[in-house]
């Protein structure tokens, strides 16, 4: 009899869990996959690109529809290491191609309903990625001596950064329109922080070299001192020493070497608490981590109706630290000097991300009250003073917290850093040597570019990669 009880009572539950699951959407779609990367992340830090192609290839189906855009940038940036140009530049072409199309379509369903997890949409990439997918065809096209389609990739970036300012003032817009016609009611104002970034310095680099190529030199001047401006304005990004750099050599030629480095940031979880005052009208945001227990990470002026805890969390941007600390480069075997940062892509990232979270936050929030009101409403009606009820009521708070995850989604094959070196040497074939080193001087990885010939005029520009 007793069996008989608690199988009806756990019915109930499981009868209760589902209607959450129906009412807050299939949890498969509302968490963040990254196991697959990990093969794949191995390859590339033992320097097998060859190997992380095949490992992508093979892992293609781990990809969702909706995160189509990530399969295409992964793809393109391991065959881009692997040193196969048209193939990487086909797929990172898809990749800006998905980005277009999926950010409005993104936008327009996360205003349509206040009700799906960030994880349930369309990933578009985040701004630094897409800016990289440009920069990376960019270099695919100089490996080429394809001048033309390089300058058209750089000047595609540089586009982009300017719009930044706009796209988010008119995600914002829209989020704002869909909130006032949402069901939910939830009354809260959308605004996107300012965007501080418009200004690639690696871009101008690599236009600079290619317009002094083509013999344009008042071109190479003008990129050279948007170049210095990068530095100079933007110095929240660029807070390190800008790198000495040479276009033009009045008697021999100048060599540029750009090394890859180490790998880029990731997202990881910063798990809120909110607290909701009836009286007040206010939403207060707390930390939950044990050193920050309860303080205020901010609060929003909003009207409620019932006071209730709740957990929520959103993405934030993670550095991944590199072993890599000095990079030399070597001559037909002799030291010819050291490349210089000119790029830090973790800076990038948590620059160029910051319009978007504050928009994710706030929409996160305006869920959470959301949820948390319809989760009270659920429990009311369960609460029958029977065990029955109570099952059912844990039920809606499980399904209520594992609704609630943070979108993770991102490239995690992005290099961590850029170097460069501008090297004036006689033209001629050489065999090069570059060496990246951590801070005790072992070496860690070598790429040799044998029999490459230095020209008096034209584009000299090798690459390196270790992403240890």
């Amino acid at each position: 009899m007793v069996k008989s009880v608690l199988g009806t009572y756990w019915a109930q539950a499981v009868a209760g869990l589902l209607l959450c699951l129906t009412v807050f959407g299939g949890c498969g779609s509302m968490m963040t996959n990254t196991k697959y990367y990990k093969p794949i992340t191995a390859e590339l830090q033992n320097d097998n690109f060859a190997g992380a192609v095949d490992k992508i290839e093979a892992a293609r189906g781990k990809y969702a529809k909706k995160d189509r855009f990530l399969y295409y940038l992964d793809a393109g940036l391991a065959y881009h290491y692997a040193q196969r140009y048209d193939s990487s530049t086909a797929r990172l072409t898809s990749a800006e191609d998905a980005a277009d199309e999926l950010f409005t379509k993104s936008i327009s369903k996360a205003a349509l309903s206040v009700v799906l997890n960030d994880n349930a949409l369309d990933y578009s990439g985040e701004d630094y990625e897409i800016l990289y997918t440009n920069l990376i065809k960019a270099l695919n096209f100089a490996a080429e001596d394809k001048f033309d389609g390089a300058l058209v990739e750089i000047k595609r970036a540089n586009e982009k950064l300017n719009l930044l300012e706009y796209k988010y003032r008119e995600a914002a817009e829209e989020l704002n329109e869909g909130a006032r016609d949402d069901t939910a009611r939830v009354e809260i104002e959308y605004k996107a922080k300012k965007v501080r970034f418009n200004n690639d310095a690696f871009a101008r680099y690599l236009s600079m070299h290619l317009y002094a190529a083509d013999g344009k030199y008042d071109d190479a001047r003008i990129d050279y001192d948007y170049l210095k401006a990068a530095f100079q304005e933007q110095q929240y990004i660029y807070d390190f020493a800008m790198p000495e750099v040479q276009y033009y050599s009045e008697n021999g030629a100048i060599l540029s070497v750009v090394a890859l480095a180490g790998m880029s940031p990731v997202k990881e979880a910063l798990n809120l608490r909110l607290r909701t005052d009836k009286d007040l009208d206010l939403v207060q945001i707390l930390y939950t981590d044990p050193e920050r227990q309860d303080t205020e990470y901010g609060h929003i002026p909003m009207a409620v109706s019932h006071d209730y805890y709740f957990k929520f969390a959103i993405p934030v941007i993670v550095a991944r630290p590199s072993v890599i600390h000095r990079i030399r480069v070597y001559a037909d075997n002799e030291m010819i000097g050291t490349l210089q940062l000119i790029e830090d892509i973790g800076a990038v990232a948590n620059e160029t991300f910051e319009a978007k979270r504050s928009l994710i936050y706030l929409r996160t929030v305006a869920r959470a009250v959301y949820k948390g009101l319809l989760a009270h409403q659920q429990k009311k009606k369960a609460d029958d003073g029977e065990l029955g009820g109570w099952l059912k009521k844990l039920a809606i708070d499980v399904v209520t917290d594992i609704s609630e995850n943070a979108d993770l989604r991102c490239s995690r094959l992005l290099p961590g850093r850029i170097f460069v070196g501008d090297f004036e040497l006689a033209p001629g074939t050489y065999d090069f040597k570059v060496e990246f080193l951590d801070q005790y001087g072992m070496v860690l990885a070598t790429d040799h570019i044998d029999k490459y010939t230095v020209l008096k005029n034209g584009l000299n520009l090798i690459e390196a990669v270790s992403l240890k």
